[in-house]
């Protein structure tokens, strides 16, 4: 895996994931110190995945012994076997589970309709967990708390009835204007989903319908039997959560209660939840969605696939017979479900994946039998950028340089950045800033410091409750108590902020590398994380990927002497000017140009706050994102961003200011 190699020569058995399999390929295209390849959640068509599948149908042609483990969705595809091979059918073990549509199918608020049949799971059935899928952080502490005011339980240090700690918690991305209009349904931040995927489970049993568009009156009867009920035992588990606070889910739940876990969609597959009997999907994912001829990243909550129901289903039969209730109707879902998953390849840049078949000596990419082909437009584009940073020739043909680029297990753009960075003795920080770059953005967004805000429906809800066991004095009391730290807490953030922009107040990008620095400098101590507003397994993983890359570089690059050390110096102003420059060159193709320069008609304004700029892909406005350094400063002509985003607006995010001209340097 990633950081983390336990293999010796003695090795018989290697479990690895498909991106270490893809590295090696490159080495040894016959794979040929290994005689059986078994290439698990295939249907889970991830981008690494099909390249394998791909790849693999030409080496079993060339190594009539080697042997498969296939699954029908490939076997039939006659641009991977000629011949279909056999399906090796292999039961795992299953018990029956109940499926239960809703009649009518909520049109928006599927939060609030998951809590009403929680309240009634725990109120009418009999004993066992609840697993409850939604699709991101937002709507699981949402939930989370709804819950656990209506079935409260007081643990004996109370730390249970606080909300996820902000540390433990994952960024939301957003706009803040569209933030405060409420829960969207579309248009998020994704998270990063790490747990493993696992098996696909078949033999559920639809017996029946279950009346889940009650009305208001009989729920509130429902309410009135809540007091006899046990405590509910309420968990939130996403990917981004600490591995601490996602080990809590396999604990036994405290003695009188019942567990009830809220999970992305980490918990779909062979995550197994011990005493998991209730399952209720929403039916939504978030999905990243991109648009390879603008290069704009979009995050969309849509319904997920048959398959994905079937998997969410089934995670109520791992441990015994048990109830799946889908939050939408059976027409919704015969009608509107697709029966697959659409394919990674379709919903993300390529050019990494390009230049690996490239170095893989896999000249004529459009020829490559992909299990899905992606569209020959998108493979010119990705072909284009690559000879852009100078990967591949005019012949689109790798050159000496993007053999370098492919040997980093990184971006295209990032390879870029690491080989040119040893100008100025930067390279140190070239590895820090990659190294989050890749990882994503670790600070916390300023939307999960009003996570006690007690204008929002769960604060309603908690405050009802208080009213039954508290006096109005203490009520008032404690209500200014939160909005006084509430005010503390935002005003740190904000001082935060500041400092770790200090290294350069006109760069995302740089900040990113003054925390990196500033964390290690403390010892990379969880109480920093919480100081600073950043997530300490954000903080973790851009560690281990740190030392990962300079590994790489001393390995790869003779002459280069580069160690990870924790006391690094800030840079120089000579240093970080050329780090803008290292910067650029990475995203040559991602610079933006105020409009008003673009037209001619060159205007003063005193923010970007809604200021548009132009870019070389898309037609559309492109805007400054609210969390930059930038957003109250004087609009630059000119910005290179990280990426494109589309929200409410298109916004460009990591932006970097630069002059005009971009530099490509030469390679160490």
């Amino acid at each position: 895996i990633r950081y983390d190699a336990t293999i010796s020569p003695k090795t018989v058995i290697k479990f690895m994931t498909d991106g270490v399999l893809l590295r090696e390929l490159s080495g040894d295209f016959l794979l040929s110190k290994y005689s059986a390849i078994i290439i698990d959640e295939a249907h889970e068509r991830s981008l690494n995945t099909d390249i394998l599948i791909g790849v693999i149908s030409r080496v079993l042609r060339l190594r009539k012994e080697l042997t498969t483990l296939r699954i029908s969705d490939f076997t039939q595809n006659r641009r991977l076997f000629d011949i279909p091979p056999p399906v090796i059918n292999v039961n795992a073990r299953q018990y029956p589970v109940s499926i239960h549509f809703n009649k009518r199918t909520p049109r928006i608020d599927y939060v609030t309709e998951a809590f009403k049949k929680i309240c009634k799971i725990h109120t009418r059935l009999p004993r066992g967990g609840i697993l409850v899928f939604m699709t991101g952080q937002n709507e699981i502490s949402i939930l989370c708390k709804k819950l656990r005011n209506k079935f409260p339980y007081i643990s004996s240090n109370r730390s249970y009835q606080s909300s996820t700690k902000i540390k433990e918690e994952s960024q939301i991305d957003e706009p803040y204007e569209h933030i405060r209009e409420g829960l969207s349904t579309k248009n998020v931040d994704p998270e990063i989903e790490e747990l493993v995927i696992g098996e696909n489970d078949q033999g559920y049993h639809d017996n029946f319908d279950t009346d889940s568009e009650d009305s208001a009156t009989e729920f509130e009867n429902d309410e009135l039997d809540n007091e006899y009920a046990e405590p509910l035992y309420v968990l939130p588990l996403y990917s981004l959560l600490s591995t601490r606070a996602q080990m809590r889910v396999f604990e036994p739940p405290p003695e009188g209660t019942r567990l009830c876990v809220v999970a992305t969609n980490v918990a779909e597959t062979s995550l197994t939840i011990p005493g998991i009997t209730y399952v209720v999907d929403c039916g939504k994912v978030k999905e990243r969605r991109y648009n390879a001829n603008t290069g704009v990243q979009s995050f969309v909550i849509d319904w997920i696939s048959k398959a994905s129901a079937d998997q969410r289903a089934g995670r109520a039969g791992r441990t015994g017979p048990g109830h799946c209730y889908r939050l939408y109707s059976s027409a919704v879902f015969n009608d509107q479900f697709q029966q697959f998953t659409i394919p990674e390849i379709h919903r993300t840049p390529i050019e990494g994946v390009i230049l690996q078949m490239k170095a893989m000596n896999i000249d004529t990419v459009s020829n490559f039998p992909f299990p899905t082909p992606p569209d020959r437009g998108q493979l010119k584009k990705a072909e284009k950028l690559l000879q852009y940073m100078g990967a591949l020739d005019e012949n689109s043909q790798i050159t000496s340089l993007g053999r370098a680029m492919a040997t980093f297990p990184l971006a295209p753009r990032f390879s870029k950045m690491l080989i040119i960075g040893q100008q100025h003795e930067c390279l140190p920080y070239v590895i820090a800033i990659v190294s989050a770059l890749s990882v994503g953005d670790p600070f916390i967004r300023e939307y999960h410091l009003d996570d006690t805000d007690s204008d929002s429906d769960c604060d309603k809800d908690e405050s009802e409750d208080y009213v039954q066991t508290k006096e109005l004095n203490e009520i008032q009391k404690e209500i200014i108590f939160k909005k006084e730290r509430r005010k503390l807490t935002r005003k740190r953030f904000y001082d935060v902020q500041k400092i770790h922009a200090g290294l350069d107040p006109t760069s995302d990008v740089l900040k990113f590398l003054n925390v990196v620095g500033a964390y290690e400098y403390s010892g990379s101590s969880e109480m920093f994380c919480e100081d600073n507003f950043v997530r300490a397994k954000a903080m973790q993983e851009i560690h281990k990927l740190r030392g990962q890359i300079t590994n790489i570089v001393q390995t790869n690059c003779h002459g280069v002497d580069v160690c990870v050390d924790p006391k690094m110096k800030p840079p120089s102003a000579i240093q970080l000017e050329a780090l803008r420059q290292i910067i650029a060159a990475g995203f040559i193709d991602q610079v933006a140009i105020r409009k008003d320069v673009v037209d001619g008609t060159v205007k003063t304004y005193s923010s970007t706050r809604g200021i548009a700029y132009s870019t070389m892909w898309t037609d559309e406005d492109v805007f400054v994102h609210p969390s930059s350094v930038l957003y109250h400063e004087k609009p630059p002509d000119f910005v290179v961003y990280q990426e494109l985003q589309r929200t409410n607006k298109v916004w460009m995010k990591g932006i970097v200011l630069n002059e005009l001209g971009a530099y490509t340097g030469t390679p160490m």
